[in-house]
């Protein structure tokens, strides 16, 4: 089982993901996301790690389809055309920093770090889609509206996940007002990016 106090991961579970992420798997709590064909894809973790370490990614992506996927849409430039969205609409960045303010008091609930840094680059911010998509899949289509497109978009970048690794009926890039097309930056090859809170686990 896993070493975190209070975990309901099974040891099925917990196997699984290290066999996904490559390594043992530390503060497990739960599998706050399974994948339509069954799989563990987001575990929840302890803010502390049963060494002692800060560890501040609530929701951590396992599924290496879905990881894989999420660096694809990076390197494709999403997340500088989500920034870019963040600094001129209101509404998205209000969702933005409601779903930072969620994140934090979730994660305080299990024990406080006594930081106000969530993830993702969160509220401010787009930084890591790994983040953004293990939340939105986590918690539903409703919580965090960056995260909600992420999904959908690699949902139609790569619809063989769709059914498979992401539920069938996510919102798509067109219930959501956007597309793969605006979604991409075609000056991608000018970015560089900030991965410093994707936290090894």
């Amino acid at each position: 089982m896993s070493e975190s106090t209070g975990s309901t991961v099974s040891d099925a579970d917990y196997e699984t993901m290290s066999r996904q992420l490559g390594r043992k798997i530390r503060g497990a709590i739960e599998v706050s996301y399974r994948t339509p064909d069954g799989a563990p894809a987001v575990v929840k973790t302890a803010p502390r790690l049963p060494d002692g370490t800060p560890f501040p990614t609530l929701y951590y992506l396992t599924d290496p389809r879905l990881t894989a996927e999420a660096s694809r849409l990076e390197v494709a430039g999403v997340m500088r055309t989500m920034q870019a969205r963040l600094r001129e609409d209101a509404d998205l960045a209000a969702d933005y920093q409601a779903a930072h303010e969620h994140y934090l008091a979730e994660r305080n609930a299990i024990e406080s770090l006594g930081t106000d840094f969530s993830g993702g680059g969160m509220p401010d911010r787009v930084k890591c889609l790994h983040v953004l998509i293990a939340y939105a899949l986590a918690e539903g289509p409703s919580r965090v509206r960056l995260g909600t497109e992420a999904v959908a978009l690699a949902a139609a970048h790569t619809p063989k996940l769709s059914g498979t690794a992401i539920p069938a009926d996510w919102p798509t890039p067109e219930d959501l007002g956007t597309s793969i097309e605006a979604a991409f930056d075609e000056h991608v090859d000018e970015m560089t990016y900030d991965r410093s809170d994707e936290e090894d686990q």
